[in-house]
């Protein structure tokens, strides 16, 4: 099936920050799109590497090594997986993620917190 969306008019349809919502489809894999404000719990992906890239605002990923990486819009950052990680935004800016993942990929990771979306809706 060819799908065409339009990437502005599903980010206005997100409310929530931190929840990821499915936006399409291809080779096993979700687009996700994600509205992010403050921070998200620490956590790693056994299975799978993540692809963020930033469509709006600053992000910054920290790791356990003390080290992050910074990015802003129009950049991708790809976190390997069993690498831990810390999701948040960098000023009051809210920011505006796009993701490929598979479909089977938990937001959180390997951690089943109040946060964990256990299901993810499509827009």
């Amino acid at each position: 099936m060819i799908q065409v969306f339009n990437i502005n008019e599903k980010f206005d349809k997100i409310s929530e920050y931190w929840s990821p919502k499915i936006a399409g489809e291809l080779n096993g894999q979700y687009v996700k799109l994600v509205k992010a404000k403050g921070e998200l719990i620490w956590h790693s992906h056994d299975d799978e590497d993540e692809l963020f890239m930033i469509f709006k605002g600053i992000f910054a990923m920290d790791y356990r090594d003390g080290t992050t990486t910074t990015v802003g819009p129009g950049e991708v950052l790809i976190v390997p997986k069993g690498v831990e990680h810390h999701p948040r935004t960098v000023g009051e800016e809210e920011v505006w993620l796009i993701l490929f993942e598979p479909m089977a990929t938990k937001h959180t990771g390997n951690i089943d917190h109040e946060v964990t979306k256990h299901k993810q809706d499509w827009i």
